[in-house]
């Protein structure tokens, strides 16, 4: 079995490499110039072109890109799964069904599940871990879809931008939020809702948002301290890890892992971003 993923899971091109996962990569659009991302660029490139005036541009996966994906699947006979960037967020996944059916009319026999994760960043890129991990250990395609489809409805991603006219501007947040997040050193505390960013409170400074994230954590994780939780952040590794300091000694989890966002995230979130990701509690 194969498992693809695409840049919209925020793991290193070695996580790739190292595991046997296809990289499905979305593309950075610079100064008139395209890129593969994780391949051709990386996200540091990205934030230095934010912090130097520029403005980064994204779009999805390529139609072409992922049809030749699914034709060499299919000419292996292999079952594959592709666990893709929230739907809400790009346009990959609606194109990779496309495709995937389009390769199905002359393969009747092609196996090929597609997952919505509606998760983003790292919340995606858990999924796309713990997919390998079950693959590892002999799991089939259908026991592991069921498993990853369960724990993405459970993820939960927290995080704060240090200026929310990034979100503005790609479309992903309104521009009365990004208006109001700007005045008087108010930072955004948003949440992802459905697939989509949605900013659920406002606070006064960094260190406000980050002990709210902390108490959000306690009143919605289950059972934190046997989780792997996750912070991505936006060239702001020095944050990172005080806030994964703060978890730490807080909730004392298996294992915390820090990561920076990746190309095409960044373009959006910008500079400064921290994000964290956990499992929420069954109901």
């Amino acid at each position: 079995m194969r498992i693809f993923a695409d840049s919209g899971s925020d793991l290193p091109k070695s996580f790739f490499d190292e595991n046997d996962v296809t990289l499905i990569p979305l593309s950075v659009l610079i100064d008139d110039k395209e890129y593969d991302d994780v391949i051709e660029i990386d996200s540091k490139e990205v934030f230095d072109a934010i912090r130097n005036g520029k403005h980064p541009k994204t779009s999805q996966a390529s139609p072409e890109s992922l049809l030749s994906f699914w034709k060499e699947l299919a000419e292996s006979d292999e079952e594959g799964l592709y666990i893709a960037f929230s739907s809400e967020l790009s346009g990959t996944y609606n194109t990779a069904v496309m495709m995937r059916d389009q390769v199905k009319e002359g393969n009747p026999n092609f196996n090929l599940v597609i997952i919505d994760s509606r998760c983003a960043s790292l919340g995606h890129g858990l999924l796309v871990k713990e997919a390998v991990r079950l693959r590892d250990s002999g799991d089939d395609v259908r026991t592991i879809e069921r498993k990853i489809r369960s724990m993405a409805a459970h993820m939960e991603h927290l995080f704060t931008v240090e200026d929310l006219d990034y979100l503005a501007k790609g479309g992903r947040v309104s521009k009365a939020s990004a208006f109001i997040g700007g005045l008087l050193n108010i930072k955004p505390l948003l949440h992802v809702e459905n697939g989509k960013l949605v900013p659920i409170e406002k606070h006064r400074g960094r260190k406000k948002v980050f002990r709210r994230i902390l108490d959000l954590m306690e009143e919605r994780g289950s059972e934190l301290s046997e989780q792997t939780i996750a912070i991505s952040h936006g060239d702001d590794e020095a944050t990172a890890n005080e806030v994964k300091t703060m978890i730490e000694e807080k909730f004392k989890p298996k294992n915390v892992e820090v990561h920076m966002i990746g190309s095409v995230i960044g373009s959006h979130a910008g500079p400064g971003t921290i994000a964290i990701f956990f499992l929420n509690k069954l109901n």
